[in-house]
C-alpha cells in the first residue's frame, strides 16, 4: 500500500518514510504544497498524511483535491498547534484524522491501519465476490479462488479503485516496491492470470482493457458482454 507524506520538514519526513517502509508501506515524500499536487494528479494512494502549514501554503487546502480525485483516500492532517479552530477546519474540508506533533510512530501507524480499515482495506464484497486482503482469499458464490502474488494485488488495488481507469504505471506505482526496476509487461502477465484463474472458470469478468489508457475494475458485468 502506498502512502503519500507532505511534510516540509526533511528529517520528520524521512524517520515518518523509514518506519512506514519497516511496516511493508511504500511511501513518497512532497515537501510543499505544488510537489503533493504533482504526486497526487499521477498517482494513485492508500493514504496521504498532510502537515498542516507548508512553506507554499495551507495544507489544508490541498484535502479538496485528493477527496475530488479520489473520495475514498483517507486524509490524516498533522500540526505543531492545538488550535481547536484548525482542526475544525480540516475536518470540514474533508480531513478524516488530526494528529498532533511530535505523536509516537507507533501511534501513528495505528491511526493510519484504523483509517485504512475503515476505508476499505479490509474485506471487498461486490455481489457474489468477496476479496479478502489481510487473508490473500477470493471466494466467488463460496468458493475459494487461488490468485495468489501479485495478481491478487492487482486486482484488489482495482476492486478499490473501481470508479477509476488506472493505467500500467500507476499500478506498477501502487504494487511493486521498486516500480522503476521492471517493466510494465508485469501488469499484463498479472491481467493474464486473473482472467486465466478466475474470470474464464468462472465465466464473469473482473477486469477490462481501456485502450490505451489502463484498466478498469468491471464486475459484475458478465463474459459475454
Amino acid at each position: 500500500m502506498r502512502i503519500l507524506i507532505i511534510e516540509d520538514e526533511s528529517p520528520i519526513a524521512k524517520t515518518i518514510s523509514d518506519f512506514l517502509n519497516q511496516h511493508s508501506y511504500q511511501t513518497d515524500i512532497a515537501e510543499n504544497l505544488k510537489d503533493g499536487e504533482y504526486f497526487i494528479s499521477i498517482r494513485n494512494y492508500d493514504l496521504v498524511l498532510i502537515n498542516s502549514k507548508l512553506p507554499d501554503g495551507d495544507g489544508i487546502s490541498i484535502i479538496t483535491q485528493i477527496k475530488s480525485k479520489h473520495p475514498r483516500v483517507p486524509v490524516i492532517i498533522s500540526s505543531n498547534k492545538a488550535k481547536s479552530e484548525q482542526e475544525i477546519e480540516a475536518f470540514k474540508a474533508g480531513a478524516d484524522d488530526f494528529i498532533l506533533k511530535p505523536f509516537d510512530l507507533n501511534v501513528l501507524i495505528a491511526r493510519i491501519e484504523a483509517r485504512l480499515r475503515f476505508w476499505g482495506s479490509s474485506i471487498i464484497e461486490i455481489e457474489d465476490l468477496i476479496i479478502n486482503p489481510d487473508e490473500e482469499k477470493i471466494t466467488y458464490k463460496g468458493k475459494e479462488i487461488e490468485v495468489k502474488g501479485k495478481p491478487f494485488e492487482v486486482l484488489t488495488h482495482l476492486a478499490r479503485h473501481r470508479d477509476q481507469i488506472v493505467s500500467k504505471e500507476q499500478l506498477l506505482d501502487a504494487i511493486w516496491e521498486e516500480p522503476e526496476l521492471v517493466t510494465p509487461n508485469v501488469i499484463e502477465v498479472a491481467i493474464n492470470q486473473i482472467r486465466q484463474k478466475m474470470d474464464k472458470p468462472l465465466n464473469i469478468s473482473t477486469v477490462e482493457t481501456v485502450r490505451r489508457r489502463g484498466y478498469r475494475f468491471c464486475y459484475p458485468k458478465q463474459a459475454e458482454e
